[in-house]
This record gives structure tokens, sequence and C-alpha cells, in this order.
């Protein structure tokens, strides 16, 4: 393996010029730099990274910590921040907690035990605890999805609330009046601004979102495998209540999980119930999208909390407590209808017989 001296050798420069050029630092000639950068080609030189991290105390890497990996709209967001760190010359580490608070602690005891550079969190509840340990460390932190109210950490997520308002806006003038929500953890701040738009809607046109009609569960599609959409469903179906002639599911998962529960009942999308939904999918998933949805600029988010971060890095910004707050784009698709004159009419519908499973129809 080649060494610097050698390539100061081959360069016939000093070890320090190789430096300077190999580290972007101090002034060499545009010729001296030419005959260093050829010497390098020539050896096959590498620089030893951990030498220079040392030096600058900084290792270079920083860390993605997510609640769901599998979840296409985080791996955007990695998507986002991987092309903006990769172009500053940064390694990004990837965390899964599967919305675990527990799992996160570790993960970011590690994550300090590693000095990473700084840290993009998406915690997974609203306690705060995570970043306060990373701050007393003095590692930079910024997190996404989720709202803070620390007035020493910045964030970065889409507008949840008005989201949440224009998808039950738009059942509201489809006719719907009987409206339920599916949603996530009440721990998650995105979990409950999202219910929070939705009881918005519909008390603006003059209805009410009872709390009974506000089903809890989880955003997490790795171990709840969309158990829960399921399961909020079938209880929203049997419960006592009017059944509903629409419904709102918090993330698309979710949403999976409903549709399946519907057509398990023999209901259907959108003539029996519509639904609709927080995220959606990339376009190479289905070859017919299906859902009415929120989405969700998650590239952007990404990429944005990745120059927040970045800048805390550098000391370019300090954390202010600021929230970045991306625009969503309504898409109006095919499981959204107006409800029938019988549906209005029903007090509650008896859930029909289920279907066997040959007689249940793709939903895409």
């Amino acid at each position: 393996m080649s060494t610097i001296s050698d390539v100061a050798k081959r360069a016939g420069v000093s070890a320090m010029t190789v430096s300077r050029v190999v580290n972007d630092t101090g002034h060499t000639s545009a010729q001296t730099r030419a005959r260093v950068e050829a010497a390098i080609d020539e050896l096959g030189y590498v620089p030893n990274a951990l030498a220079r991290q040392l030096r600058s105390k900084r290792t270079k890497t920083i860390a993605l910590v997510v609640s769901d990996i599998s979840n296409p709209y985080f791996t955007t967001i990695a998507r986002g921040v991987e092309d903006f760190f990769v172009a500053h010359g940064y390694s990004v580490m990837y965390c899964n907690t599967d919305e675990d608070e527990a799992e996160e602690e570790q993960y970011v005891l590690m994550l300090i035990e590693r000095q990473v550079d700084g840290v993009l969190l998406v915690p997974a509840r609203s306690s705060g605890a995570s970043f306060r340990l990373l701050q007393s460390h003095r590692t930079p932190v910024v997190v996404i999805d989720r709202r803070v109210t620390s007035r020493d950490v910045d964030s970065v997520r889409c507008d949840s609330e008005a989201g949440a308002h224009s998808l039950v806006e738009h059942l509201v003038k489809l006719g719907h009046r009987r409206i339920a929500v599916l949603t996530g953890s009440p721990s998650i701040s995105t979990s409950m601004d999202r219910v929070l738009g939705a009881r918005r809607a519909l008390e603006e046109a003059g209805l009410d979102l009872p709390e009974s009609m506000i089903h809890y569960g989880s955003f997490n599609y790795g171990k709840s495998n969309q158990a829960d959409g399921h399961r909020m469903a079938m209880d929203m179906l049997n419960g006592p209540d009017p059944r509903p002639t629409a419904v709102f599911c918090a993330n698309n998962f979710i949403a999976f999980g409903a549709i399946r529960a519907l057509h398990e009942a023999g209901l259907r999308v959108p003539d029996d119930m519509s639904v609709v939904a927080f995220d959606d999918l990339p376009e190479e998933w289905v070859s017919e999208p299906f859902l009415t949805v929120a989405r969700q600029p998650a590239y952007d988010i990404g990429h944005r909390a990745a120059s927040l971060l970045m800048d805390h890095i550098t000391g370019d910004q300090a954390p202010s407590g600021a929230s970045v707050i991306l625009p969503y784009e309504l898409v109006l698709r095919r499981s959204s209808g107006a409800p029938s004159p019988d549906l209005l009419a029903a007090p509650r519908g008896d859930l029909v017989a289920p279907l066997d499973s040959d007689a249940t129809e793709a939903i895409a």
C-alpha cells in the first residue's frame, strides 16, 4: 500500500505539500497540484481517513434514525438524505427503531459512542428524551417528520394537520357525513395532528367527530404487517356507532389493512365505503394507483433536513427551534366517491357476511 511519502517522492514535493493537496488546505500552485494528483493516481494512494478524522475531530459520518425503514415514505426520505451527504463527502448510517423508545435509546447511545457528526431523528415518542441526550453530548440533531416544542431543536416535516383537513374536506364535499379516523399512537405528534385536521374539517361542516369514531394503532409496517389497520377497521365496523360511509387513514399501511378488512366483510371501495389516506406509494410499486392520498414531499424533507443538519455541524447556523413545514399534494383517485343515498339513510348498516377468499377482489 502506497504512503504519503511515496506520493511525495514520485511528485518531487514534500509530504506536507501532498497533505495540503489531499486535504485541500493552504496554497498550492496549479502545476504542483497536478503533479501530486498524477502521482496519487499512478500509485493508487488512498488517504488515511481515520488519521484525518482524529485531526479534525470529525468522523464524516451522520446517522438517520427512522421508525420504519420498510415504509417507502422513509426510504424516499433516506434517499434525499444520502444524496445530500454523499455529495459532501459524508457516509450515512441507517437505524430502524420500529417506533420502540427502548430501541431508539440504544441506537442513540451507540451513535454517541461512535462519535457521529450529527443525527437526523424520527422520534418514536414526543417526549424528547433522545434529542436531549444527543444535545448533552454536543451532537447536532435535526428532527424529521414529527413536531417538537424544544427551542434548541430544529425540525423538518410536512403539514400533517392541513393534509388531513384537505382529505376529510374532500370526503365532506362528496357528501359523506359519517367519517371514521384510523390513526397511529396518541403519543406521536404526527398521529394527533392528523386527527386534529380531520376534526377541524368536520367541525367546519357542522359535523362531529366523536371519540368513539377515532381508532388508535400503529404507523409501523415492519412489526404490525398492516394488522393494526385491519384490526381498527374491524373495530370500526363492529362498534356501537352507525357505520361510517368513509374512513380517513393516517398513513398508507393503515389504509391497506383497512381495505383488506372491508373486502373480507364484503364491502366495496368506494361503493360501500370511501377510503383516503396520508402517504403515497412509488409509481413503480403499483400498475394502477388506486388510493386517494395526501402525498408528502419525502425526498425534499430528507434533503432539506440534511442541509439543515450540515449547517449545524459546520457551525454556519445554530439550532433555533425552527420548524420547516413543507406542503403536501392532494391526489384524488378511485378510492373516494360519493356515498349512495341508501348508505346515507341507513342509521347503521349491518355487516355483510365475509366473502370467500377466492371472491375477494384485488384493489390495484
